[in-house]
């Protein structure tokens, strides 16, 4: 099976529209079996997916090992992982809902060295000697709170953007971005230098369109493409009880089962229509639910491939469920 692929704008990488993201491989509130884990790769390459996304945080390492596992030998793959974080030796206190986390303790750093001792390590956990898309993580007030987010954003768009600029003008790796879950720190970001790509988690979905009238716009004129990461919200739009990893509040309960209605009447399951719409925004180049399973990956490349009609768009937006501006597929 060959999945389509799209190039990004600045440095042509062919990304699969459908990629692979890593991190719930690394056992996010509840473990994976390692059988799994590889199982979910194998299936994905045989798929015909070719874009994989891991970060130093999943796992605290164990999504690194267990991606470059699934992946050395593969030629014909576009790989990213991420920056912003260092993993000291030593088993944190808190490993948060990495239940099966490697012992390590992650420690934040933006810094220049810290960029470049980051992707060192990583290709050492990788055991590989390419990395092709590097993304800063997790920088924004979100992540550290309003009165530390700025101090290491300017430290990230400083030394750690020239950091990025220098591996990216010697070609060890192709492009760079921002790996985040903020629209604002997207847009700060368009403003402090020339970025690749950026892969936003959760905030252009089904759910929310949050950024159409702002970043993504701001994107196109950029050249900036976005990889959408959270495509189902946690979980909330393929039957889960979870909103961007904590409770569904109300008024998200009652948009889901609205959206559930809609999609029945066009014999569309709700989770086909989540997986595709954000590739119907020009800005969008890949969306990267994150299985866990071969079962759960082959579920998501039937949704994928599932056939939406333009009605079942054209009534969502006339029940208000998705802006009426929001790119839609013919």
């Amino acid at each position: 099976m060959t999945l389509p692929r799209n190039e990004l704008t600045r440095s042509g990488l062919p990304i699969s529209q459908l990629g692979l993201g890593c991190a719930s491989l690394a056992g996010i509130f509840q473990p994976v079996a390692d059988a799994d884990a590889r199982g979910t790769i194998d299936g994905a390459l045989e798929a015909g997916i070719s874009y994989f996304d891991t970060a130093p945080f999943y796992g605290h390492g164990l999504s690194e090992r267990l991606t470059g596992d699934g992946l050395r030998g593969q030629d014909d793959i576009v790989l990213s992982t991420k920056v912003g974080r260092i993993l000291r030796p030593g088993q944190t206190d808190d490993p948060g809902a990495w239940v099966t986390a490697l012992p390590f303790t992650p420690e934040f750093n933006y810094t220049y060295d810290g960029v470049m001792r980051s992707f060192e390590t990583s290709l050492q956990r990788l055991g590989l000697d390419r990395i092709d898309i590097l993304y800063i993580h997790d920088i924004g007030s979100m992540t550290h709170g309003e009165e530390l987010g700025p101090v290491l954003f300017e430290t990230a768009m400083t030394g750690g953007y020239a950091a990025l600029d220098r591996l990216r003008r010697s070609g060890v790796i192709a492009a760079f971005g921002l790996g985040v879950n903020e629209v604002a720190v997207c847009e700060d970001a368009l403003d402090h230098g020339d970025w690749d790509v950026f892969l936003l988690a959760g905030r252009y979905t089904l759910l929310e369109q949050e950024p159409l009238h702002g970043l993504m716009q701001r994107c196109l004129t950029h050249k900036t493409d976005v990889v959408i990461g959270g495509p189902f919200n946690s979980g909330v739009l393929v039957g889960g009880d979870s909103f961007d990893y904590g409770a569904v509040p109300p008024h998200i309960a009652a948009k889901v089962e609205a959206m559930a209605v809609v999609c029945a009447a066009h014999d569309v399951p709700l989770p086909a229509a989540a997986l595709q719409f954000p590739l119907a925004h020009p800005a969008v180049k890949s969306v990267i639910p994150g299985p866990r399973t071969p079962d759960e990956l082959a579920q998501n490349i039937d949704w994928f491939l599932h056939p939406v009609p333009p009605a079942l768009w054209d009534d969502l937006k006339s029940e208000g469920l998705i802006d009426a501006d929001a790119p839609t597929q013919p």
